[in-house]
């Protein structure tokens, strides 16, 4: 039977240490004819900017009739010469077979998400990755703010990691979202995003309530209909009501002063430099839209378009209300004109009226969303800026950086 060897070495990283490595199990293949190299994986953490600790794991089958003996003794002698630290452990066929399948499992990302990411939220994360018969294989550094998991084993019961990561993110107050690896992850190709209180740390019907002086009704019945207390088209109709008589002028006021949520600009800066189509699907007003698609460079609006006559607001609205439901219709519709796959989506938003785009999307993100939002979508980001969605995707700040600079 020919025996198999699981290697691993590690040691202080320097120029060229790759290639005496390799050329060490080279040299061992060509004076063992048939040495097979089953699997092979190297990582590097740098302690400076410099240097630091590189990590070989190297698996081969020995051939027919070769004792491990000899090959372990001449391997690492070569790695001590190197002062590398070498050791190994012999694999039954069946345990090799038992680690290629394990391998082979569904694969998922696992990502924190923190100003601060701490110890405590690694080990906590990592325990209930455990407790649901979850495998870590490695983890990633994408910033100082966002660590990714690579992670492995049978599918697990999404409600029930869902509800512990979810606890887990208000007791420590950081971000964890858990989705599959898969190769629609990094291949996105639209974005599509709610608008108030997601792209503008505002709701602009609150605002004109407050300049036509009925801002506390307003803001009240708007915060039950973002909580999916009270129906959408029929909470919109009756505080669009309330602004019968508004100015016009009051818009252009409002649209000067919106404040852009935390990353956007970034966010957007990185979209567009990938080649993203991105759009705003919101239930508020084209006027504003239009606003941000100007600064923000986004190729797609649909909102409600304020009906005004005279300069004066009317309380209604001209043609269909964009509510939950359109805008799912919406995202569909895009993504067909676009040829792009729904699993090539992403959308972003905070309110119940989104959850039915985050469900059809390949990448729905609560955004700093309302307790049912967060407890409904797949995944939910609260403690950092929109620019943080780009780590979910797999790109880390020198990533970012790089193409930054291309750009330039």
């Amino acid at each position: 039977m020919r025996e198999i060897l699981l290697i691993n070495v590690t040691g202080r990283d320097k120029p060229g240490l790759t290639a005496s490595i390799a050329s060490i199990m080279a040299a061992c293949a060509h004076q063992n004819r048939g040495l097979e190299i089953l699997d092979i994986g190297q990582s590097v953490i740098h302690d400076t900017l410099t240097r630091g600790t590189l990590s070989w794991t190297i698996i081969v089958r020995l051939p027919d009739g070769l004792k491990v003996s000899p090959v372990v003794e001449d391997l690492l002698f070569h790695f001590d010469q190197l002062e590398l630290h070498g050791n190994y452990q012999t694999l039954s066929d069946e345990g090799f077979q038992q680690r290629a399948s394990e391998q082979s499992n569904n694969r998922y990302i696992l990502t924190l998400l923190s100003k601060n990411i701490t110890a405590e939220h690694i080990a906590r994360a990592s325990h209930i990755t455990t407790e649901h018969a979850l495998h870590i294989d490695r983890i990633t550094r994408l910033s100082g703010r966002c660590l990714e998991f690579g992670v492995r084993g049978l599918s697990p019961e999404p409600d029930a990691l869902r509800t512990d990561f979810l606890r887990l993110s208000s007791e420590l107050d950081m971000d964890v979202t858990f989705q599959e690896d898969n190769i629609y992850r990094q291949n996105r190709r639209l974005a599509v995003f709610d608008m108030d209180s997601t792209l503008i740390e505002a709701e602009v019907i609150d605002l004109l309530a407050e300049a036509a002086g009925v801002g506390d009704k307003v803001a009240a019945i708007t915060e039950r209909a973002m909580q999916g207390e009270l129906d959408f088209n029929e909470s919109f109709r009756e505080r669009l009501a309330m602004l019968k008589g508004l100015d016009e002028s009051v818009l252009a006021s409002i649209a000067e002063k919106l404040p852009i949520m935390e990353g956007a600009e970034k966010l957007f800066k990185c979209l567009n430099a990938l080649g993203y189509k991105t759009a705003i699907l919101s239930g508020g007003f084209t006027y504003f839209a239009r606003f941000l698609q100007e600064r923000l460079g986004i190729d797609h609006i649909f909102a409600n378009e304020l009906d005004i006559v005279d300069g004066k607001v009317t309380g209604e609205v001209k043609g269909e209300i964009v509510n939950g439901e359109r805008k799912a219709e919406l995202l569909k519709q895009i993504a067909l004109s676009e040829g792009i796959s729904l699993q090539q989506t992403i959308a972003v938003g905070d309110g119940a009226n989104d959850l039915a785009m985050l469900s059809i999307a390949g990448l729905g993100i609560a955004f700093r969303a309302k307790p049912l939002v967060r407890q409904s979508a797949r995944q939910s980001i609260s403690t950092l800026g929109l620019d943080s969605i780009l780590y979910l995707s797999g790109f880390s700040d020198k990533d970012l950086q790089i193409l930054n600079q291309d750009k330039s």
